[in-house]
């Protein structure tokens, strides 16, 4: 018991100290920068800004702020468990490695000529567009199936946004996106060992992906924030602003089920579910505009959804046996 208290007590101090990782205190303290200077900007002379809007008791320690940090600790926690049951990405690799030699009956070595820093931007560049497009496929499928919108909206029932709320999940949406990762790295992997041999690499920046660290850098920390930092039109037409993933939590209905994206816009202009930023907006964010009883409790966060999801179970049994029925 002890050994697992220490790899938690680890896993916590790693998830802010490690370049990898989405909160690692640099990334925190430039978007604390990126946001000072947007604030200062935008805001008129004569009006307060600095405490009010940055550094707001009513948003950091909101009831919804602070179900957000428990179950940032609980999920981490639970995961220690979790995760050793999960797939592994080397096991998938391999998999996918030796069904490419059964499919194609060979295997053929390309980019011979090539430098190895060529290989290196290929490979990277590859694995940032799989992976950007499999996190905005799989948040598309968490909004329009029933059976997977009863977990995101434990996401989605956060009513201020504050840089943990990204771990705002419930178990069931985090072992998701884990199997998508481990496909996602697993497809890389094979496909480019298998293509171009042991020259396939990451480039990256202190250990992390130079597009993650890239995205980190210029304020990835401020989509779960209150400060609107908006792009221009024809850039939100490539790269999702921290004002449009805001839009996404909007409670807003005409903003419900849009901008899916995570780095590119291009998936969401593609399946036109894309919503450009405005000046000046003012959204309130949450599942409604009317309050949710409980809605910031824990043990309804985590038990709740599972009793959802029961009811649509059964709701798509029901109907499929009435169909069959009046065959």
């Amino acid at each position: 018991m002890f050994e697992t208290f220490a790899q938690f007590y680890q896993d916590l101090i790693v998830a802010f100290t490690d370049p990898k990782k989405r909160v690692y205190w640099g990334y925190l303290a430039v978007s604390l920068g990126i946001a000072l200077l947007w604030l200062k900007c935008k805001t008129p002379k004569d009006e307060a800004w600095f405490g009010s809007k940055l550094f707001s008791r009513r948003i950091w320690w909101s009831e919804s702020a602070r179900a957000d940090y428990l179950i940032f600790f609980i999920n981490r926690f639970s995961f220690l468990f979790i995760a050793p049951l999960l797939l592994a990405q080397l096991t998938v690799a391999t998999w996918l490695f030796e069904a490419l030699h059964q499919w194609i009956g060979h295997r053929p070595v390309l980019g011979q000529g090539w430098p190895d820093w060529t290989v290196m931007a290929c490979f990277t560049l590859f694995y940032f567009l799989l992976d950007d497009f499999f996190r905005f496929y799989l948040h598309k499928l968490l909004h329009e199936m029933p059976c997977l919108w009863v977990f995101h909206k434990v996401h989605h029932s956060a009513r201020v946004l504050t840089p943990i709320t990204v771990f705002r999940a419930h178990p069931v949406e985090g072992i998701l996106f884990s199997l998508r990762t481990t496909l996602v790295q697993a497809i890389s992997i094979a496909l480019f060992v298998f293509f171009f041999g042991s020259r396939a690499d990451l480039a990256t920046v202190f250990g992390a992906s130079i597009f993650a660290f890239l995205f980190n850098i210029t304020g990835s920390n401020l989509r779960h924030s209150h400060i609107a930092l908006g792009y221009w039109n024809w850039l939100e037409r490539w790269l999702i602003s921290p004002a449009q993933h805001q839009i996404h939590h909007s409670t807003n209905p005409v903003h419900f089920d849009k901008n899916y994206g995570v780095v590119l816009s291009v998936w969401d202009r593609i399946n036109g579910t894309l919503v450009l930023s405005e000046r000046n907006q003012d959204l309130q964010f949450g599942l409604s505009k009317q309050v949710e009883i409980g809605e910031q409790k824990l043990l309804n966060l985590y038990l709740q959804p599972f009793l959802e999801f029961q009811e649509v179970l059964l709701s798509r049994i029901t109907k499929s046996v009435k169909a069959l029925t009046n065959r």
